[in-house]
């Protein structure tokens, strides 16, 4: 015997039904939404508290990676053989109670793995764009010697470096060796967080990882940067933070400038 869905579900039990899944839906987009958002690191001005969890997501005294819990992601391939880089991620994070996990990040490995990879975004570059991306290392393979390009956990947004695969400029090979790296590195609008609210900076390293550069002046925060590839130039637009309080303001004036990527140790305002 055959039924109709109506007669299994009533309608009303149907629309019930529909309503307790629309409500689902639209608290999982919400819990997205705040997720976002939650991309911090807090800096406690207090005294360390006995909760774990709290020790673990706040920088305590002196910055430390050892006071955030992460992980390392993956080994990404340069096109300089003997350096590679391993990205180090916000990890999850468990209460005492074995009932109840909490998570930093609140994502899966997959959603904040390294598959964010763009190939050769200028000439001899790939990028990686990073979420709840805390820091990168730098092994050199030749002298087996490990380190951080920060000292301290920040929030990476993008990473530039020497494409593996071989590439080229007007149809001539080129190899890039250095990276640069765009991020939030410090608290610059004291509120005690590191986040999209205060000042991005964007660094140039060289090959060894040795030599640091911040290559737009401090007081401003960079916001896109645009290709020249008849020049090899990249532009830099960054706001000016003009009434320094620490945050890109929208009224605030938009400057730009230019590193020469065959040597970008030195950005040059053009506007």
């Amino acid at each position: 015997m055959r039924y109709r869905l109506t007669h299994l579900f009533p309608l009303s039990n149907k629309i019930i039904l529909s309503s307790f899944i629309l409500i689902g839906i639209l608290s999982s987009c919400n819990s997205r939404k705040k997720e976002l958002k939650e991309e911090q690191i807090r800096i406690s001005t207090s005294e360390p508290s006995s909760n774990k969890d709290t020790v673990l997501n706040s920088i305590q005294g002196n910055v430390s990676l050892n006071q955030i819990a992460t992980k390392p992601n993956s080994v990404i391939l340069t096109g300089l053989p003997e350096h590679r880089l391993v990205t180090v991620y916000k990890s999850k994070v468990y209460t005492n109670s074995p009932e109840k996990k909490l998570s930093d990040s609140r994502y899966s490995n997959n959603d904040y793995s390294d598959t964010r990879e763009v190939e050769h975004f200028m000439p001899g570059i790939d990028i990686l764009y990073g979420y709840n991306l805390l820091n990168i290392a730098h092994y050199d393979m030749k002298n087996e010697k490990l380190n951080f390009l920060f000292d301290h956990p920040a929030l990476i947004k993008t990473l530039y470096y020497p494409s593996f695969i071989q590439d080229s400029l007007d149809k001539k090979p080129i190899l890039r060796n250095y990276y640069l790296v765009s991020v939030y590195d410090e608290d610059t609008n004291k509120d005690t967080l590191i986040n999209r609210k205060d000042l991005r900076k964007l660094y140039y390293f060289d090959a060894s990882s040795s030599t640091k550069i911040q290559l737009v002046p401090s007081g401003y925060s960079v916001d896109r940067s645009q290709y020249d590839p008849q020049n090899d130039v990249m532009y830099l637009f960054a706001k000016q933070d003009t009434n320094k309080n620490g945050t890109a303001d929208i009224q605030e004036p938009i400057h730009i400038f230019r590193i020469n990527l065959k040597n970008p140790v030195l950005a040059k305002r053009l506007y």
